[in-house]
């Protein structure tokens, strides 16, 4: 049972590149324990919305606040130590060191944090390549690797962008059996995903987007009723 106040609440967000209007007025909660997931094709801008949030597109307007704190008024490196972690599409390890020396870099920001052999209990894979540099690691075992970064860090919630991209369908069944884990201890997680059927076993709502809006929102529950629309807009 997930509580019903929003961990992360985002009203009325705005964000540009450069000149380019990218969001127009995106709302959307989370509350603590939920798995959330952005659908939409590619473009509409999911992966930009997880960006505003973390503050890494500046030119921004409206409102972001997590766990009742306005992230919109604070510096970049402010939103990191805020308790969210995020885990962008490219990953983000460090590929010239190692599994360990990756888990050993990232600062603790909040009690809670796992140690590295917790980590390694969790990622059984990790522990077995935890000698290999990162540039040695499948794609499946990077993503790991910088999902478990963030989980050393004692982040309270996980913005994921599109984890299962490129991954062989064995890999992409252990990511989800991962962040099942993570949810079923307390973790707050907001997916990206173009994999729906993936999406769809981990994800206690759903939030559509179509050219840079939020023009839907649904429980789980409400899949079957939703399935119609989300060919038309997923060409799922």
């Amino acid at each position: 049972m997930t509580d019903a106040s929003p961990l992360l609440r985002v009203r009325g967000l705005n964000a540009w590149y450069g000149e380019s209007h990218a969001l127009h007025g995106v709302d959307l909660d989370v509350s603590r324990g939920e798995t959330v997931t952005l659908l939409g094709r590619n473009g509409v801008g999911k992966t930009t919305t997880l960006r505003a949030i973390m503050g890494l597109i500046r030119k921004r307007t409206g409102e972001i606040a997590f766990e009742g704190q306005d992230l919109m008024r604070i510096p970049l490196h402010r939103t990191a130590h805020s308790g969210i972690g995020f885990v962008p599409e490219e990953r983000g390890i460090f590929a010239t060191l190692t599994v360990d020396e990756n888990l050993l870099l990232p600062p603790v920001v909040a009690e809670g944090g796992m140690s590295v052999e917790e980590i390694f209990d969790l990622f059984p894979n990790l522990k077995f390549r935890r000698n290999s540099q990162g540039t040695k690691l499948s794609g499946g075992e990077q993503q790991m690797l910088a999902i478990a970064r963030m989980l050393r860090t004692g982040v309270k919630m996980l913005l994921l962008d599109e984890p299962t991209e490129g991954l062989a369908p064995v890999i992409v069944q252990r990511i989800g059996e991962l962040l099942a884990t993570l949810k079923a201890r307390g973790m707050t997680i907001l997916l990206v995903e173009q994999n729906f059927r993936f999406a769809s076993r981990i994800a206690d709502r759903f939030y559509l987007m179509e050219h840079g809006k939020v023009v839907g929102a649904f429980p789980v529950g409400e899949l079957p009723l939703q399935m119609t629309r989300l060919h038309e807009v997923l060409g799922v």
